[in-house]
């Protein structure tokens, strides 16, 4: 009997049913391979753990993990125990009973799974000898240099190892199913074809190694995807090893998967194999119980960044707080993959129409992006403090104040207000003023760049000259650091901070999927993003007006890059011409589009996937339907009712709104909820465009 989901698929409201049968996972081990179990280096950590509770809720006590061993992860991350699989056990036993050590636990996330980790410095011993195994194989050599690519193959040999023994003492049940997670453990996944170990494998690219070094370059990567030299470019990277290592482990496996369609154009491309299903990436959603509790948390985490920005701007404080907009980038630090550059160049025609229609509202934007430092800045320090000492002194004039009102009102008298401070309260107040004074422009950056001048980001600040000054309704804030609520500067956590912001902007030129658009989704706070994102691609194929929903979506794939510059800052302007309320409005449709991004819905693609792999691995056991929903077909989300059909009457002309204008607007966003859960178009499948139109970001097909 399978085992019974904790939460239903169908318990999305408004989200088709999943017709595909469930798999007899009690006659099944499901292997999740990836170099991230345990050990965060980057998003696929993000993907393995999310999913782990709703892969938890299918296999139950089959569902296994594999990692490799870091001393440091396993203390502080896994609860060691004994394997209750005996087949699993003796096969570790033959591992360790040989020199190579291997671990076995429960892994401390949500779900708790299982996990088997390798330490791959106990079998370095064998390294040459798998070296051999590895080129009389298939062909592929490894060079001494690459610890990486090493460490990998050590880890794939063993993880082969440990398969070859499991299923020798399994026989033909259970199956074994293994799912392999990008180019550092497809050593693993040849090995165990080319031994022709029985199990069912999938492959899942995340992103491909060499587009990510092909965009690194400033390349028209997607239009010239089919006149690149693939082996010349990955030798002229000295990848070519690592490359191989991808492409034999996605055609050696049973089932090929990305992570976005467009993902899909580029491996069929850069690998030379099409995918047969994608596996969107997902998210754990905790829905509120109160529709204006994200609400709540908006406004209290918008409290403590004005508090920042208080200290930040001190002597340049003369722009409106409550007229502040917060606009943000965070990721890792790649300036032209995250569209760093684009996004520069928008804030200075941003800043430019800003002040040519005389727009009273600021703009402040963060990035927050590693970077070498070797320290805060002492002027953002000095900052914080001098922000501390006004609040302290103020609260110390105003218990003398109230302390004095308190007893002239006892007395039946009424305080001549001229007289109820004295002059050393004055000269208090006066000191905390002058303190204040600044003959300096506010930092750009909060940390000592180590090499400032070469740094992309300060360079281009430098050649569009947002540098903080008065006249400027665009601030820049330069934060080289991952947020922490340890901070000294912005006690913040990334959620916290990401709540209190206004608008998430990711325009993005190389992003396979795009964790950060979805987790702003998630939290009800606008973003902009791409049609060359795996998320921005995802949105426009499930909702008709993403726009309408606070999806900005920037078209970097048919439009120049002064086009796409033009466009993100129309957006953003835009944006900034909304009155509060339609700001409200708009993070409520936001939020309601995270049913989309959660692991309930998406991890049917995986069992789509599993159900496809074991078909093709055991056809004699597993059959699967020929009419089995293909990887295209999803669904959309309305245009909401409130929306008018013309753009011209839902963004307001003038250059600036106040915040009362709309309050006789009508508007119900129980009534508009249920109307898009009563109106979600029937499953469709994403035709090609025709030719001579292309659609862009925005535009509706009804």
């Amino acid at each position: 009997m399978p085992l019974t989901r904790s939460l239903s698929m169908t318990s999305l409201s408004g989200l088709p049913l999943w017709d595909e049968e469930d798999l007899p996972v009690d006659d099944l081990l499901l292997f999740e391979v990836a170099w991230e179990v345990t050990n965060k280096v980057g998003g696929i950590y993000t993907v393995i753990q999310t999913k782990a509770k709703i892969t938890v809720d299918e296999w139950g006590e089959n569902l296994f993990m594999m990692g490799p061993y870091y001393e440091h992860n396993f203390n502080t991350q896994v609860e060691q125990c004994e394997p209750p699989n005996p087949a699993i056990k003796k096969a570790m036993g033959a591992l360790i009973d040989n020199g190579c050590l291997v671990y076995f636990g429960r892994w401390l996330i949500e779900g708790s799974p299982y996990v088997i980790l390798f330490d791959t410095g106990s079998a370095a011993w064998n390294l040459d000898r798998w070296k051999g195994d590895l080129w009389d194989t298939c062909g592929i050599g490894m060079p001494a240099h690459d610890r990486e690519a090493n460490d990998s193959l050590l880890f794939g040999s063993m993880v082969a190892w440990f398969f070859k023994e499991l299923t020798d003492e399994l026989g033909d049940s259970p199956n074994v199913l293994a799912h392999f997670h990008e180019w550092q453990v497809g050593a693993g996944l040849i090995l165990c074809r080319s031994r022709k170990i029985p199990l069912a494998t999938i492959f899942t690219t995340h992103a491909t190694l060499l587009g990510r070094y092909i965009c690194a370059g400033n390349v028209d990567f997607y239009n010239n995807l089919d006149k690149f030299n693939i082996d010349q470019e990955a030798g002229e990277r000295q990848i070519y090893h690592r490359y191989c290592l991808e492409r034999a482990a996605v055609h050696c496996a049973h089932v090929f998967t990305t992570v976005s369609q467009i993902t899909a154009v580029e491996a069929n491309h850069m690998l030379h194999r099409k995918p047969d299903v994608v596996t969107p990436n997902g998210l754990n959603i905790k829905k509120f119980s109160a529709m204006h509790e994200f609400q709540n948390l908006h406004s209290t985490n918008k409290g403590q960044i004005q508090e920042f920005i208080r200290g930040h701007f001190y002597g340049h404080l003369d722009f409106n707080l409550e007229k502040t907009l917060f606009f943000f980038i965070a990721g890792r630090y790649e300036f032209s993959n995250k569209g760093v550059d684009i996004f520069l160049e928008s804030l200075s025609r941003l800043n430019y129409l800003l002040r040519v229609h005389k727009n009273d509202v600021t703009v402040v934007v963060f990035f927050i992006m590693p970077a070498k430092t070797n320290n805060f800045n002492v002027e953002t320090l000095k900052g914080q403090a001098v922000r501390k000492q006004l609040w302290d002194t103020a609260h110390t004039v105003k218990d003398k104040f109230g302390k004095r009102l308190y007893e002239a009102l006892l007395k039946g008298d009424i305080p001549d207000m001229n007289t109820i401070l004295d002059r050393d309260d004055f000269t208090i107040m006066k000191r905390a003023i002058y303190a204040t004074q600044r003959h300096t422009l506010p930092p750009v950056t909060t940390h000592n760049m180590l090499d400032d001048t070469s740094d992309p980001i300060l360079a281009n600040v430098r050649r569009i000259g947002l540098f903080n000054a008065r006249t400027d309704r665009v601030k820049i804030v330069f934060h080289p650091e991952f947020l922490s609520s340890t901070s000294p500067l912005l006690p913040m956590d990334y959620e916290e901070f990401v709540r209190g912001c206004h608008l998430g902007v990711f325009p993005s030129y190389y992003e396979p999927w795009g964790y950060t658009p979805g987790e702003c989704t998630v939290m009800g706070i606008p973003s902009v993003t791409t049609n060359l994102s795996g998320f921005g691609c995802f949105m426009e194929e499930h909702v008709s007006d993403p726009t309408a929903y606070g999806i900005y979506i920037v078209d970097r794939r048919f439009r120049s890059a002064d086009d796409s510059c033009n466009q993100l800052t129309q957006f953003m302007f835009g944006f900034c011409q909304q009155s509060r309320r339609q700001r409200i409005i708009q993070r409520n449709r936001t939020e309601r589009l995270s049913d989309l991004l959660d692991w309930r819905y998406l991890g049917r693609f995986y069992m789509h996937a599993r159900s496809l792999a074991l078909s093709r691995a055991f056809p004699d056991k597993f059959k699967m339907e020929p009419l089995a929903p293909p990887q295209t077909e999803g669904f959309r989300y309305p245009r909401p009712g409130s929306v008018p059909p013309s753009p011209s009457v839902s963004v307001h002309s003038t250059p600036h709104h106040s915040d009362e204008e709309d309050d006789e607007e009508p508007y119900d966003e129980d009534m508009e909820a249920e109307r898009d859960r009563q109106n979600i178009k029937a499953p469709f499948t994403l035709g090609a465009t025709p030719e001579g139109k292309k659609t862009h970001p925005g535009e509706s097909a009804n």
